[in-house]
């Protein structure tokens, strides 16, 4: 998501950001922005702990670390999504390439999506309280069963705030207490 001044002023006052774009070939484009009261290693913390993201992230039914080398990790989620009544439980295995703290990267190697790939950025920042984090997700996303552009746009457009929010209400907690 490319910020200008105005986002990123927006965004600096508390706004979540988010952006989707229709691709070719049914592909949906996904990112979102959000300002954090917290460091980028107590945001980090919590992007990374791959055993207990359901725990903390909306929509993750489960995840585990299945295999960790070097900066690499092999991470196993199942996670909710979907409208309404009709909501879908999807499995699918990333591989995750991290720089700490600022950068994780990801793609699927194996699971319902046809395309599922993505970043999270991590920027310290200055916030009210000391350092804080700009954090930024980019996403392109296909699923590999029938649900139309407008579905997977819709549902991004509903889950995306949720999963930011959360992420900022759980690590400005950590940070603060």
């Amino acid at each position: 998501m490319a910020l200008s001044p105005e986002k990123r002023a927006r965004v600096m006052q508390g706004e979540i950001l988010i952006d989707l774009d229709w691709l070719p070939d049914g592909v949906i484009g996904a990112s979102g922005c959000v300002f954090i009261e917290a460091e980028p290693p107590v945001v980090w913390r919590m992007l990374t702990d791959y055993d207990h993201l359901n725990e903390t992230m909306p929509k993750v039914v489960s995840s585990r670390l299945l295999e960790s080398n070097n900066q690499t990790r092999i991470i196993a989620q199942s996670g909710k999504s979907g409208i309404f009544i009709f909501e879908k439980t999807v499995n699918f295995t990333l591989k995750v390439e991290e720089v700490f703290p600022e950068h994780l990267w990801f793609s699927q190697i194996g699971g319902d999506f046809e395309v599922y790939e993505g970043e999270w950025r991590l920027e310290a920042v200055d916030g009210k309280n000391g350092h804080a984090t700009l954090l930024t997700y980019k996403a392109e996303i296909k699923p590999d069963f029938f649900a139309p552009q407008f579905v997977v746009s819709f549902v991004q457009s509903q889950d995306l705030p949720t999963i930011l929010k959360a992420i900022r209400s759980y690590c400005e907690a950590r940070a603060n207490g």
